[in-house]
């Protein structure tokens, strides 16, 4: 009986003292990149759990812009999965082929003059939980309409891309690119 007492005291000693921190797996908790722990006051949806992704994806995003401020999206064909979504600034919502969604956004881009953007920031990351590549591009866009109107706008993009490196689905937010006149 004395032994099973100095083991059971060596045990609960034991895993006093151990270094590995307790695991939380409420929904509102997730890990980092570096495996650290995210307590979060709100359930967390998608996922906390992301590490660098592969920077091909960043690349595509960054020619779809480049694509965008040329003026030709039908050199962006090979970049878009079958069928895509787009979240766009405004609210709107395009769902569909991505032949009938790049000819929409190709009848609106020709509608501008010329676009020129800037690239703030950009990085390719995967949500290890959901197996999931994105690209995300934070810039400034400064269009020029048809009659020498100016237009400028800070623009954050969360692009995501399918197992063939094609983009499939596009988040965009937007916010006024200078200060409000008085």
């Amino acid at each position: 009986m004395k032994k099973i007492w100095v083991l059971a005291s060596v045990a609960v000693l034991a895993a006093c003292n151990s270094k590995e921190p307790a695991k939380d797996d409420s929904a509102k908790s997730g890990a980092d990149s570096t495996g650290q722990v995210i307590n979060s006051p709100y359930p967390v949806t998608y996922s906390s759990s992301f590490v660098m992704g592969d920077p091909r994806n960043a690349e595509t995003a960054l020619a779809l812009w480049k694509d965008w401020d040329g003026g030709n999206l039908s050199a962006s064909r090979d970049k878009f999965a079958d069928s895509i979504e787009l979240y766009l600034s405004d609210g709107s919502v395009m769902r569909g082929s991505s032949d009938s969604i790049i000819a929409s956004v190709q009848k609106f881009r020709t509608s501008l003059g010329t676009v020129v953007s800037r690239v703030d920031a950009v990085m390719a990351v995967k949500s290890a939980d959901k197996d999931e590549s994105w690209a995300l591009v934070w810039g400034k866009e400064i269009d020029k309409d048809k009659k020498g109107k100016v237009d400028s706008f800070f623009l954050q993009e969360t692009w995501r891309f399918n197992k063939a490196g094609k983009a499939d689905l596009m988040y965009q937010f937007r916010a006024a690119g200078a200060a409000p006149k008085n």
